[in-house]
C-alpha cells in the first residue's frame, strides 16, 4: 500500500495502485487523434436524415452507422471521465472531459432525428420491416424505440432538447466540483491527539471509531461544512429537480418518476411495493436501534453512534491483496472460471484504481466500455471492513459487464441499472457467508453479524428512505411548491423520524444530509439498490441451495446483458420482482438477523 494514502498527489501514486488504461489509449495524443476522427465522422449522420422509411436496408445502414459511431465515442468518453476522476484539480483532463462531453452532446443533436423518424414510419410499414430478415437482429432494439411514440416530439423539438443536454448537466457538474474539489471539510483531533483533515474517504472510517468524542467531532465538523454552503447546495438540488421536470413535461409524461421508470419498463407498482413493504417492517429496525443503544451503554443514541462496531476490542485491518484472496474464496460457489477472472482483473490486469489521492473522486464505481476492461475506482482503506465489501461489490459489477460484453453484441451488451445491483450485492452476500463460516470467536461473529445487519439497514432501509425523499420532493415540485432549504430539510427530517423511530436522537444538522447524496442528481435511481439487494438474496439462496441448473441460470443472467427487459431477465433467473415477495423476504431476513444478534448479546 502506498505510504501516506490520501495525502499523495496523483503523480506520486505507484503504478501498481493505479488502473491500467493503456488498453483504451496509450497516450493523450492517441485520444486526441480519435477525437478529431470522430469530429470528422459526425456529419455522416446527416446523410441518413429523411431516408429511414425508404427501405429496411436504409434503416439498417443508419442503425449500424449509429452503433459504430457510439461505440467509438463510448471509448473516447470512458478514457476522459476516468482520467478526470483521478484528480478533479487537473485542468488538462478537465478540459478533455469537457471536449468529450461536447462531442457527446453534438452526437446527440446530430442523431436526434433517428428515433422520431423511426416512430414516424407508418405502423403497417414498420410491421413489414420487422418481419424482414434484413432487420431481424435489430427487432428488439426497434421495439424498444417504438415504445416511445407518444413521448417523442418533432425533429426540430428533439434537436433542441438534445442540444440542451450540456446545459441540463450544469447543476450536477457544479455539485460534483463543489463536493469533491472545492469543499473544505475541516479538521478534528484524532484518537491520539493528532490533527486529522476530514475527507469524504475517511469520514466513514471515523464514524466507526471506538472513541465517541472522535465520532461526534467528525460528524458535526463534517456537517458544519455543508451548513456553510447550504444555500448553494439547495440551489443546485432545486435546479436539478426543475431540469428533470422540464424534460418530463416536454415529453408528455405524467410525472418524472413515470419517465424514470419507463426506460426500463418498470411498473410504478414495483416502486410503491418497495416503500409500502418497508413501512410495514420498520419495527425490526427500531428494535435494532434500541439494541444498539443498550449494547453501547449510552443515554442517547445519535446518528454518529450507528456505525461503530458493537464489539469494542476488534479492529479491522486487511490490505488490498489480502482482501482479494478472501474475496476469491468467498466466490467459490460461482465456479473456477469466475474466480480466475476476478483474480486476474483485480491483481494482474489492474482493473482497480486502489487508493485515495488528492483531488480524486470520492466513493467507488465500476466503469468501462465495450472495448475495455471493466475498471473499478476505489478509495480503499485497510482499516475499514466496508472497503472489502465495496471491492467485492464493484467486482460483481465488473464481472457482470465482462460476461455481458463477451456474450452479447454491442447493441445488447449494456444491462440496465435495475439489474446492475443484483450481481454486486450477490457477491456481498457470499462474502458474508464465507466470513461467518470460519472458525471465529464469538466477538468476531457478533462483529460480522452486525456488519450484515448494517448492510441491510444501509441498502434496503436507507435507500428506500432516499427513494421516498425523491418521491416527496418531486411531488412538491410538480405541485408548484417552492423548493427552498426549508422544503428539503422538512421533508428529509420527517423521513428521518419515520425510518429511525423514537430510539434515535436526531441532531438538527442531520437534515443537511440530503444535500450530500450524489445519487439525487441521478433521480429515481437509489430504489434500485433496495430492489437489487432483495433480488440478490433471493438468487443467492437459489444458487446455494440448488445445483448446476440454478448456477447456470444465474451465470446466463450475467451473460444476457440488455437482451431483454430487466424484469424478464430476473424472472428467467428465478425471481419475480413484480411481486412484493422478494422485498418482504429480505426484510424478514433482516428481522431474523436482529433477533440472532439479540440472542447473542443480551443476557436474560
Amino acid at each position: 500500500m502506498d505510504a501516506k494514502v490520501g495525502t499523495l498527489k496523483r503523480d506520486e501514486v505507484s503504478e501498481q495502485s493505479q488502473w491500467d488504461l493503456s488498453g483504451l489509449y496509450s497516450s493523450d495524443e492517441e485520444w486526441n487523434s480519435d477525437l478529431e476522427l470522430l469530429e470528422r465522422e459526425l456529419p455522416g449522420y446527416a446523410s441518413f436524415q429523411g431516408t429511414l422509411a425508404q427501405s429496411s436496408a436504409t434503416l439498417k445502414a443508419c442503425i449500424e452507422f449509429d452503433m459504430n459511431f457510439s461505440r467509438k465515442l463510448e471509448k473516447l468518453y470512458t478514457f476522459a471521465h476516468l482520467k478526470n476522476d483521478e484528480d478533479k484539480t487537473n485542468s488538462f483532463y478537465q478540459g478533455n472531459f469537457e471536449k468529450a462531453m461536447r462531442l457527446l452532446n453534438e452526437a446527440g443533436s446530430a442523431s436526434s432525428f433517428i428515433r422520431p423518424e423511426i416512430m414516424a414510419i407508418p405502423q403497417d410499414q414498420m410491421a413489414q420491416f420487422l418481419e424482414e430478415k434484413e432487420i431481424e437482429f435489430y427487432k428488439y432494439h426497434l421495439e424498444q424505440i417504438l415504445r416511445y411514440r407518444e413521448h417523442t416530439l418533432t425533429d426540430k423539438e428533439e434537436k433542441l432538447l438534445a442540444a440542451s443536454g450540456e446545459m441540463g448537466r450544469a447543476a450536477r457538474d457544479a455539485f460534483d466540483m463543489l463536493d469533491n474539489a472545492d469543499l473544505k471539510l475541516g479538521e478534528i483531533e484524532g484518537e491520539d491527539g493528532e490533527q486529522l483533515s476530514l475527507t469524504h474517504g475517511n469520514f466513514q472510517s471515523l464514524m466507526q471509531s471506538y472513541d465517541r468524542r472522535v465520532r461526534k467531532d467528525a460528524f458535526h465538523t463534517y456537517y458544519n461544512a455543508y451548513e456553510s454552503h447550504r444555500f448553494t447546495y439547495t440551489s443546485l438540488l432545486s435546479a436539478s429537480v426543475k431540469k428533470d421536470l422540464f424534460y418530463s413535461r416536454s415529453r408528455n409524461y405524467s410525472g418524472y418518476r413515470a419517465k424514470a421508470l419507463f426506460s426500463e419498463n418498470i411498473a410504478e407498482g414495483v416502486y410503491d411495493n418497495l416503500i409500502d413493504s418497508v413501512h410495514q417492517n420498520l419495527k425490526p429496525l427500531y428494535k435494532y436501534f434500541d439494541l444498539r443503544k443498550q449494547l453501547l451503554g449510552v443515554d442517547e443514541l445519535h446518528a454518529y453512534d450507528c456505525g461503530v462496531p458493537l464489539v469494542k476490542n476488534i479492529k479491522w485491518h486487511m490490505p488490498y491483496e489480502e482482501a482479494v484472496e478472501k474475496i476469491k474464496i468467498s466466490l467459490q460457489p460461482l465456479g473456477t472460471d469466475y474466480i480466475k477472472r476476478v483474480e486476474q482483473g483485480l491483481l494482474k490486469d489492474r482493473w482497480t484504481d486502489r487508493y485515495e489521492n488528492k483531488g480524486k473522486r470520492s466513493g467507488a464505481y465500476s466503469s468501462g466500455c465495450y472495448d475495455s476492461n471493466p475498471f473499478i475506482l476505489m478509495n480503499y482503506k485497510d482499516d475499514n471492513i466496508n472497503s472489502v465489501y465495496t471491492l467485492t461489490h464493484e467486482a460483481g459489477h465488473s464481472m457482470h459487464s465482462l460476461f455481458s460484453r463477451e456474450n452479447q453484441p454491442y447493441l445488447y451488451a449494456d444491462y440496465t441499472i435495475f439489474v446492475a445491483e443484483v450481481a454486486s450485492t450477490f457477491n456481498e452476500s457470499l462474502l458474508t457467508k464465507f466470513f461467518l463460516s470460519q472458525d471465529i470467536n464469538p466477538e468476531m461473529r457478533i462483529y460480522l453479524l452486525c456488519r450484515e445487519i448494517d448492510n441491510f439497514r444501509g441498502t434496503l432501509y436507507r435507500q428506500t428512505m432516499f427513494a421516498e425523499f425523491e418521491c416527496k420532493v418531486y411531488e412538491a415540485a410538480e405541485n408548484n411548491q417552492p423548493l427552498t432549504i426549508e422544503t428539503f430539510q422538512e421533508i428529509y427530517k420527517g423521513l428521518l423520524e419515520l425510518y429511525f423511530g423514537p430510539g434515535l436522537v436526531l441532531d438538527d444538522c442531520l437534515s443537511l444530509e440530503c444535500f450530500r447524496i450524489p445519487h439525487f442528481y441521478f433521480s429515481f435511481y437509489v430504489y434500485k439498490y433496495a430492489t437489487g439487494i432483495s433480488a440478490a438474496y433471493a438468487l443467492a439462496d437459489r444458487v446455494l441451495s440448488g445445483g448446476d441448473e440454478e448456477l447456470n441460470d444465474y451465470l446466463n443472467f450475467l451473460k444476457s446483458g440488455g437482451s431483454k427487459y430487466p424484469i424478464d431477465l430476473l424472472k428467467g433467473a428465478g425471481v419475480e420482482m413484480n411481486s412484493p415477495e422478494p422485498v418482504r423476504t429480505a426484510l424478514s431476513k433482516f428481522s431474523a438477523l436482529v433477533d440472532e444478534l439479540e440472542s447473542l448479546t443480551i443476557k436474560n
